[in-house]
């Protein structure tokens, strides 16, 4: 798969830098964020490096299925998650490696803040 030297998610994936793995499959790892902003705050990312929703479209079923069931996983699916993504500098996005953030546990409100 390929990877980016200095993407700290791709070192994730290599297991260079250790994550607490919520998840695993061929094609996607959920790991929980070590910012969390709720009681659960998980992130989900391709194993391979996609900077941007430009190069997501043959992932997208496999990220989406993957947030499903760790939805289940960590006890949210009932009551309810919000699923995040950033796309690019403007909207917060800090890695270019594509990922999406699962929040729950908690009422959340909109907007954030």
């Amino acid at each position: 798969m390929p990877e980016i030297e200095n993407c700290i998610f791709c070192k994730i994936v290599k297991g260079s830098i250790p994550a607490e793995k919520v998840l695993e499959t061929e094609k996607i790892l959920v790991f929980k964020d070590i910012s969390s902003k709720a009681p659960v705050h998980l992130l989900a990312i391709p194993k391979e490096h996609v900077a941007d929703l430009k190069g997501i479209s043959i992932l997208g079923k496999d990220l989406f299925e993957a947030i499903a069931k760790v939805s289940e996983v960590a006890g949210i699916n009932s009551t309810g998650f919000r699923v995040v993504m950033n796309q690019g500098q403007d909207a917060g996005q800090e890695i270019e490696h594509i990922h999406f953030h699962i929040l729950g546990g908690r009422k959340l409100l909109w907007p954030p803040g």
